[in-house]
């Protein structure tokens, strides 16, 4: 369907699609917006957006598998998991800042990684180096995101007539009740969406059909979100839309994000796996500073810097761990076919003579 230059760069437009959704997301919280109620509507609006396509798809295309009652039970796994971690999410977000929620994602590919080599996905092996170099980078990224949460640090002004830099040891720990709840939150939401990664591979390696997967996953996800909505919101006016900026974070997460993200993470499961999607989710936090800088006026924090370097560190240790890991299995793979190729004419000849 795509080539892995076009994957990278669909996945790398998603990433700036689901930063902007925390922007806005965060922009709406402030104007009084439910977190819980956001999440029902976002699932609710991208289920018919979901049906469509697959009726779409299907029609043109072999009609999906049959399903059954134990893929189905997986599937409705997957919508509590989706449910949770968008709840964990946007709740995190809430208590923190789109900055610190962007630089938990960067969590993502480590835990991932973690599980599957749990789920035997992929292969740990610490005499080789590929694999010390993958484990090393996940110890550091775990790091820097416990950074990120205790040190806020003192912020960085642009402007010329500001300040310098009051004294770091009032900064030292910046032990602010709702910034590290928030970062608590985002970094549970990042496991969840590796558990979500990683789960979703195994269901669409058994039933691959990957717009139904996801289809029934979101219904699922919606009725869900809106029983634990029902307990959890007790004021009734939260559930009315305004015409304001709540309508149009709900529209743009809707279709945008959970319906387009959701697609076509299930397509490049099936192909590429876990880890291979989990791997774009660093660049998120460029973005996500820029953006929130820029539209929402948060301050850039000494500490939000410094952990963003030290997580980014760790990805690409293991970005090139698994380089490595993939060159060495090509090489060893030419080697088998050329030694091969040599044997063959050999064979031929001694049955000729024969």
């Amino acid at each position: 369907m795509w080539s892995s230059e076009q994957t990278a760069v669909i996945l790398l437009t998603i990433e700036c699609l689901d930063v902007g959704l925390i922007t806005l997301s965060k922009a709406a919280m402030r104007r009084g917006m439910s977190d819980y109620v956001f999440v029902v509507y976002s699932n609710a609006l991208a289920v018919p957006v979901l049906f469509l396509c697959s009726l779409l798809y299907h029609s043109r295309r072999r009609s999906p598998p049959r399903l059954t009652t134990s893929i189905l039970s997986r599937i409705f796994l997957l919508g509590l998991v989706s449910c949770a971690l968008q709840m964990l999410k946007f709740i995190g977000i809430g208590y923190s800042s789109p900055t610190l929620a962007s630089a938990m994602t960067n969590l993502i590919p480590a835990f991932t990684y973690l599980l599957a080599i749990v789920t035997r996905m992929e292969k740990l092996d610490l005499k080789v180096q590929s694999s010390r170099a993958k484990c090393l980078g996940t110890i550091v990224s775990v790091a820097g995101a416990l950074l990120m949460t205790i040190y806020k640090g003192p912020a960085i002004e642009f402007a010329s007539a500001t300040p310098p830099l009051l004294l770091l040891n009032h900064h030292l720990l910046w032990f602010q009740s709702k910034w590290i709840i928030g970062g608590f939150l985002t970094a549970v939401a990042a496991f969840m969406v590796a558990v979500l990664l990683v789960f979703q591979t195994s269901i669409i390696r058994d039933y691959p059909a990957e717009l139904i997967v996801t289809l029934i996953s979101h219904i699922f996800a919606t009725m869900q979100s809106f029983v634990v909505s029902l307990i959890a919101e007790r004021d009734p006016s939260a559930w009315r839309l305004r015409l304001d900026m709540e309508l149009i974070a709900i529209g743009y997460s809707g279709i945008f994000v959970v319906a387009f993200r959701g697609a076509v993470y299930a397509w490049v499961l099936h192909k590429k796996g876990p880890v291979f999607v989990a791997m774009f989710k660093p660049v998120g936090i460029v973005i996500a500073v820029i953006m929130g800088v820029t539209f929402l006026g948060d301050k850039l924090h000494v500490g939000s810097v410094i952990g963003a370097a030290i997580i980014a560190l760790g990805f690409y240790t293991v970005i090139w761990g698994k380089a490595k890991e993939e060159k060495t299995a090509e090489d060893i793979a030419a080697r088998g076919v050329n030694s091969s190729s040599h044997r063959v004419p050999l064979l031929q000849n001694k049955s000729t003579e024969v």
